[in-house]
């Protein structure tokens, strides 16, 4: 696991571009804190660092926003609305058509949801906010090695 302390947004989007930078081809995040943890910041960070281009849009009332990546498409999901993981069903998501799925409460998605392979919590701490990164699976781990080791985390304090 990895804890960081955010300072500012700046710092969100400097995370935000490090796990574009480090991600692996195909990955699962669930983007988990309360109402204004940061959660849409630091997916529409990593999100413009993959080189999403135009609004990257908050989907809090589509459930789904889709954008074009080099090679696929990365989906960002906002699931705080539903209020059973059967209404995934009709949305149409497969998941052999995404590259990256970055999912807002994805607690509300249950097991319709593609198998996890990052967990990202956003807490608020101070002025500022903790993330604690949590690999869920060998693809996860490999995802945090990288990132560790790519020196993007340097000058992040230590939550």
């Amino acid at each position: 696991m990895i804890e960081l302390f955010l300072a500012d947004a700046a710092a969100t989007d400097q995370l935000g571009a490090a796990l574009a930078a480090t991600r692996p081809a195909h990955a699962v995040v669930h983007l988990h804190g309360d109402l204004g943890a940061g959660k849409s910041t630091l997916a529409r960070a990593l999100l413009r660092a993959l080189g999403v281009q135009g609004a990257i849009r908050s989907p809090t009332y589509t459930l789904v926003e889709r954008y074009p990546l080099p090679g696929g498409e990365a989906w960002h999901l906002d699931l705080y609305r539903i209020g059973d993981a059967g209404e995934l069903d009709f949305l149409g998501l497969d998941e052999a058509d995404a590259d990256l799925w970055l999912v807002e409460w994805p607690e509300r998605g249950g097991s319709a949801l593609p198998p996890l392979d990052l967990r990202v919590a956003l807490d608020m701490q101070g002025q500022g906010r903790r993330a604690r990164l949590q690999a869920s699976s060998a693809a996860g781990q490999a995802w945090l090695s990288r990132l560790e080791q790519s020196g993007h985390l340097q000058g992040f304090p230590a939550a």
